[in-house]
């Protein structure tokens, strides 16, 4: 499918009454699919919501919106996409990376999604290509995996004496190894050593900054997970409290 095909049929899955119950109008029903939690992403929801009104659907008027969180728990994003399946949404979005993009691609071939990833969707196998998507989805790459290098050479430039860069990382976010495998290949380009540190719950998080200050690291590079962004009041505060130079994914850190 084109890319124009499948806009067209969002357009439509959206814009269409169903009709039910004696020709009954009904509103249609998007489905919203997050990894992380909704409290620290409530300005992106905003955001997600102008944009329908901007194009004419009211949430609670002439759309509903059924939302699902994983809370950071990624083995959860499978179930959490096949119930929004067997709603019978009209339209898919799923937002906090790859793993929501995956989960709803196999939980249905024909629901249309729209995803929001920060690798490659391409090498990824969502979409055919960047120009001609193919299938049922297309959506943004944000290029979190490209910008691997930049965050690293800005930490270089910042910290210049520090030879050792300290990565936080969460394990069970599957992108992760991706990205670490990125960073370890530009550390050995710029003359850098990377130590890394994996956390996956807020303990995790704490007994990573105290390993950090112990391992001496004199910089920190958090890695591109949705479950960080979510913790990112409690990382911000650990790496002021211990004094760590720090660079993270989004301008919301």
């Amino acid at each position: 499918m084109r890319r124009r095909d499948l806009i067209t049929m969002l357009g439509a899955a959206v814009a269409w009454p169903v009709t039910a119950h004696a020709q009954q109008p009904t509103v249609p029903l998007v489905g919203f699919l997050g990894t992380a939690s909704a409290g620290p992403f409530a300005h992106l929801v905003a955001s997600f919501r102008r944009g329908l009104q901007e194009i004419g659907f009211v949430e609670g008027r002439n759309v509903a919106i059924e939302y699902r969180w994983a809370d950071g728990q990624y083995d959860r994003v499978p179930a959490l996409a096949a119930d929004l399946v067997r709603r019978q949404v009209a339209v898919i979005v799923t937002v906090g990376g790859e793993t929501s993009a995956a989960a709803t691609m196999a939980a249905t071939a024909t629901i249309p999604i729209v995803f929001n990833v920060g690798a490659d969707p391409v090498k990824m196998g969502l979409v055919t290509s960047f120009a001609r998507p193919g299938g049922n989805a297309t959506g943004v790459n944000i290029f979190t995996t490209e910008l691997v290098e930049k965050r690293l050479g800005l930490l270089r430039d910042l910290v210049p004496a520090a030879a050792t860069v300290a990565v936080l990382s969460n394990p069970n976010f599957a992108p992760a190894v991706a990205n670490v495998r990125e960073a370890e290949a530009v550390a050995r380009a710029i003359g850098k050593e990377l130590v890394i540190f994996n956390a996956s719950s807020d303990a995790e998080i704490e007994t990573a900054f105290a390993n950090i200050v112990q391992a001496r690291s004199r910089a920190l590079l958090v890695g591109a997970d949705p479950f960080f962004n979510s913790r990112r009041g409690l990382i911000v505060a650990l790496a002021a409290r211990h004094a760590i130079p720090a660079i993270y994914e989004w301008r919301e850190w």
